[in-house]
């Protein structure tokens, strides 16, 4: 049984708008070329020289941000870079909140990304809101979430059905 799961894909209007961009622009210039008649193409050409944007497009389509908390641990994933779900067990936790941070400023942006200043790695797609998971052996991991009241709910909800083990410290 899973306490939380949450989904997100990138939406955001202004990386659509960069990555549409990059489609119309060359395409742009091909049609200008053919109806100024400096140069004609064949179809393959055009075709090849939309090929990489339009790779990058369904990538950006395909990006995924997956994480589930149950009573066995934390998962989490950033598909099509990693097929199989992270697992951290609870009792590998030492603490776990959830928070806000600064996408830009703290990891550099979004995606896959490790912090600056000893603050782990990131994962994340959107918005400024995050799970924080810190393990024994020091290492901290900040998954993105745009439901963090609903993950707050079901940490008190797994600490209550003792689920969760007495020395994690949620915040």
């Amino acid at each position: 049984m899973s306490a939380f799961s949450e989904s997100q894909k990138f939406r955001q209007w202004w990386l659509w708008a960069i990555i549409a961009g990059t489609l119309l622009v060359p395409l742009g210039i091909v049609l200008y070329e053919i109806y100024a008649g400096h140069k004609s193409y064949t179809a393959a050409e055009i075709l090849s020289g939309a090929a990489v944007p339009a790779s990058i497009i369904l990538l950006f389509l395909s990006f995924r941000l997956d994480s589930r908390i149950d009573e066995t641990g934390v998962y989490y994933r950033f598909f099509p870079l990693q097929i199989k779900m992270n697992e951290i067990k609870w009792e590998e936790i030492t603490k776990i909140y959830t928070g806000q941070y600064r996408p830009l400023a703290d990891y550099g942006g979004w995606g896959i990304r490790y912090g600056l200043k000893g603050l782990g790695t990131a994962y994340s797609i959107s918005g400024d809101m995050g799970l924080q998971v810190e393990v024994k052996k020091g290492r901290k991991i900040l998954i993105g979430t745009l439901q963090a009241p609903t993950i707050n709910k079901a940490l008190k909800q797994l600490a209550a059905e003792k689920k969760i083990s007495r020395n994690i410290l949620i915040a």
